[in-house]
C-alpha cells in the first residue's frame, strides 16, 4: 500500500526570523535503545532529527519599552502576561485575528490574582490557544533555554553522541565532534562510559545521561570509560561550546559517475557555512552532480535558507514575505552562485517551513528537479522573543510565499517526480538510519535516476528497481528468514 497521505507531524515544523530592527537580506555564502542522541546543553537529537522544533539565540530581542502597566507588575506573575499581550498585539499575524477581542482579553487576564508563574504560564497558553495558531506559542524558562541553544547550531557540553547498545546494553559513544572536548581528551567511536562524575550508567537512558553532561561552559564533568585495546581509562573535560554538524556530506560512486550527497539535518545559523565548505570540497572531488536531501527536515532559520538557496543560484527570486501590514519584502538570488551542476532535492511530508522555501525557489528557477512527497504546508514566520523571567514566546509575524505566488500552508510543495514509500519500507529506513542516501534507500535511488538522466541524458525510469526487504536489512540471514521476522508484530 502506498503511503500517499503521510500522518501530520505534529506542529512544531518552524520557520525563524532573527529580530533585529534594520537587517537587511543576508549577502554572504557562508525508548532506551536504537536512538542516537546529541548531547549538549539543550537538545537532544533522535537519529539525524530533531525531535523538538528549533529557535535562534539571535532571535532573542523584546521589542519595545515595558509599558507603565508592566512596571507597576514588576513583581507580579502579571508583568509576564502584559509583556505575552504586548508582543502579539504589536506583532501577531493571523487571517482572523481580532484586535477588539484581545483588548479585552487582556484585561481579563490582569484582572485575576496569579499565585505563582506556573499558574501565570498556565493563563498566557490558554490565551494563545485562542488564537487558532500553533506556531504562535509560549516556552518556559527550560524550554526557551533548549530551543533557543539548537538553532544556533552551538551546544554547551564535551560534543558526543551517544547510543545505548542494544547488545550490551552499555552507554556507547557513536561519535566524538571535531574540536570538542571529547575529541581532543581522545574519547573515540565505540568507548563505553562507565561512569559519569561518579554515577554508574548501566540503568541510564541517554536522556538521563544528557542531564548529567550538560553544564555552563568551564564546568568540569568526569567520566569513566572502557575500550577493548585500552582498557578502563578516566578523563576529565572542561565543557565548552561546540558547533552543532547539521550537514552530513559524502561522495556516492554511481555506475561510473561521483554524485555528491548532502543530507541537511535543519537550518540552524552554522547551516550556510557548512554547506558552503561541504560544495566547495565536492566540486573540488570532481563530483557530476548533486543530490541535496531535505527529508525530515524541520526548517530553521530564514536566513539560512535564503544564504543556502544563493549558492545554488544565480537569478531568480527566492522567497516572498508579507507581513501584518501588507507590507512585502523579496529575497533574490545575487549572482554568487558555487555551482551549476545539476541538483535533485529530496522532500517528504515533514520537510517543512525552510525546507520548504528552499525546494520551493529550486523548483520555481527550473534550478533543481525535486524527488519524492508532498512538503508539510507551512508557510509562516515566526519571530522569538525572550521574556523577562527568561521565559519566552514565538510568535507569528508574516506569510512567505515561494516564486509562483502560491500559498503552501497547509497544501505543501508537490513534488516534480513522485514516490511514496510502502508502510513498510517507511518503518524498515526508520529502524536503519545508515540506510539513508544508499542504494537501499528507494527515494534515494530514483533522485540517482533523475540525476543521471540530466548528467549522462539517459531516459529516467518511472520507480525504481524494486528493493526486497532483505537487501534493505542487508543481514546475512536467508530472505525467508528476515521476512517471518519482520512479519512479526511489534513489541
Amino acid at each position: 500500500m502506498n503511503n500517499t497521505s503521510q500522518p501530520r507531524p505534529f506542529p512544531t515544523q518552524r520557520l525563524f526570523q532573527p529580530q533585529l530592527s534594520n537587517r537587511s537580506p543576508v549577502n554572504r555564502h557562508v525508548n532506551r535503545h536504537g536512538f542516537l542522541k546529541l548531547l549538549n546543553n539543550s537538545a537532544i537529537l533522535r537519529g539525524s532529527r530533531l525531535a523538538i522544533a528549533t529557535l535562534a539565540a539571535s532571535s532573542v530581542a523584546l521589542v519595545g519599552s515595558p509599558t507603565p502597566e508592566a512596571v507597576a507588575l514588576e513583581d507580579s506573575p502579571k508583568v509576564i502576561v502584559d509583556e505575552v499581550w504586548q508582543i502579539v498585539n504589536n506583532e501577531f499575524v493571523g487571517r482572523d485575528f481580532d484586535q477588539e477581542a484581545w483588548q479585552a482579553t487582556r484585561q481579563e487576564l490582569l484582572s485575576r490574582e496569579y499565585s505563582s508563574q506556573e499558574q501565570a504560564y498556565r493563563a498566557i497558553r490558554d490565551a494563545l490557544g485562542d488564537l487558532g495558531d500553533p506556531y504562535t506559542r509560549f516556552l518556559n524558562p527550560k524550554q526557551f533555554a533548549d530551543l533557543t541553544s539548537q538553532t544556533t547550531g552551538e551546544l554547551s557540553g564535551i560534543g558526543i553522541r551517544l547510543m545505548v547498545d542494544e547488545s550490551s546494553s552499555a552507554l556507547t559513544v557513536v561519535e566524538a565532534l571535531d574540536e570538542s572536548p571529547a575529541k581532543q581528551a581522545g574519547i573515540e567511536k565505540g568507548d563505553r562510559i562507565l561512569k559519569i562524575n561518579g554515577q554508574h550508567t548501566s540503568l541510564m537512558t541517554v536522556e538521563q545521561a544528557a542531564e548529567l553532561l550538560r553544564g555552563e561552559e568551564g564546568t568540569d564533568v568526569t567520566l569513566q570509560l572502557t575500550r577493548p585495546e585500552r582498557g578502563l581509562y578516566e578523563v576529565t573535560l572542561t565543557r565548552a561550546q561546540v558547533e552543532v554538524p547539521v550537514l552530513h556530506a559524502s561522495i556516492k560512486e554511481e555506475n561510473g559517475v561521483r554524485i555528491g550527497y548532502l543530507k541537511l539535518d535543519e537550518f540552524s545559523s552554522h547551516a550556510a557555512e557548512q554547506m558552503e565548505k561541504a560544495i566547495a570540497r565536492l566540486q573540488a572531488e570532481d563530483v557530476k552532480g548533486f543530490v541535496l536531501d531535505l527529508r525530515g527536515n524541520p526548517g530553521g532559520l530564514l536566513f539560512a535558507s535564503v544564504d543556502i538557496a544563493r549558492m545554488w543560484m544565480s537569478q531568480g527570486t527566492i522567497v516572498r514575505t508579507v507581513d501584518r501590514m501588507g507590507g512585502n519584502q523579496e529575497y533574490a538570488a545575487n549572482n554568487s552562485a558555487l555551482t551549476d551542476l545539476p541538483l535533485v532535492v529530496l522532500v517528504d511530508g515533514n520537510s517543512a517551513s525552510a525546507s520548504e522555501i528552499l525546494a520551493g525557489a529550486l523548483k520555481d528557477n527550473d534550478r533543481a528537479t525535486i524527488v519524492g512527497t508532498r512538503t508539510y504546508g507551512k508557510g509562516t514566520v515566526q519571530s522569538v522573543h525572550s521574556l523577562s523571567d527568561e521565559s519566552g514566546l514565538a510568535v507569528t509575524i508574516s506569510r512567505y510565499y515561494p516564486p509562483s505566488g502560491i500559498n503552501i500552508n497547509g497544501q505543501g510543495i508537490a513534488p516534480d517526480v513522485e514516490l511514496n514509500l510502502t508502510n513498510e519500507q517507511q518503518r524498515l529506513l526508520r529502524s536503519n538510519p545508515n540506510a539513508f542516501g544508499t542504494g537501499r534507500d528507494p527515494q534515494y535511488r530514483q533522485a540517482l535516476n533523475v540525476l543521471q538522466s540530466r548528467v549522462l541524458g539517459e531516459k529516467v525510469p518511472t520507480e525504481p528497481e524494486p528493493i526486497s526487504i532483505h537487501q534493505l536489512l542487508e543481514t546475512e540471514l536467508e530472505a525467508d528468514n528476515v521476512n517471518e521476522q519482520v512479519n512479526q508484530p511489534l513489541r
